[in-house]
């Protein structure tokens, strides 16, 4: 599987970065990262390739490179409301276009709470055109006791819905 993981925005770089690193080895990870999110996260991990989101020309940029699926985690609000009026100006806008052209799979994980009307306006209109809008939403029926158990949860939810086997939470029985 060839994925792009792009993390957009500061707030939430911890959970996108732990989204990459619990991916299985055999998955060909590129990774964009938004000037914000390099400020505050180190991206040393030898399984990704690394694109600037001001390289437009980067591989991932189109549709020939055939991604199978495109996760932008954290989303913000900005990204968020680019993809949804078709504004490209950047790697992770781009990618996320390239993938609602080529109808693969793009999951945008929205960081803001709470969500104004204009936000849910554009995830409604991104809903409908296929896009899986999950934001980091905890599931406390899933009886986790920790932070970490809580996010690897969540991630692991991210995953199913992109088609990426993991164990990373006990499933009902």
């Amino acid at each position: 599987m060839k994925l792009v993981v792009a993390i957009t925005g500061a707030s939430g770089v911890a959970l996108g970065k732990k989204f990459i690193d619990y991916l299985p080895s055999d998955i060909d990870v590129h990774v964009i990262v938004s000037d914000n999110a390099l400020t505050v996260a180190s991206f040393e991990n030898k399984r990704v390739t690394l694109h600037h989101s001001q390289n437009i020309a980067a591989s991932v940029s189109s549709g020939s490179f055939r991604v199978d699926a495109t996760a932008i985690i954290p989303c913000s609000m900005n990204t968020l409301a680019k993809i949804a009026c078709g504004i490209s100006d950047n790697l992770a806008t781009r990618v996320a276009a390239v993938a609602l052209k080529e109808q693969k799979k793009l999951l945008l994980a929205p960081r803001e709470l709470p969500f104004s009307a204009i936000a849910l306006e554009n995830m409604q209109k991104l809903a409908s055109l296929g896009v899986i809008i999950a934001p980091p939403v905890m599931g406390y029926y899933s009886e986790h006791n920790s932070l970490e158990e809580m996010e690897k949860f969540i991630i692991g939810k991210w995953y199913d819905v992109l088609g990426i086997s993991n164990d990373l939470y006990d499933r009902w029985k």
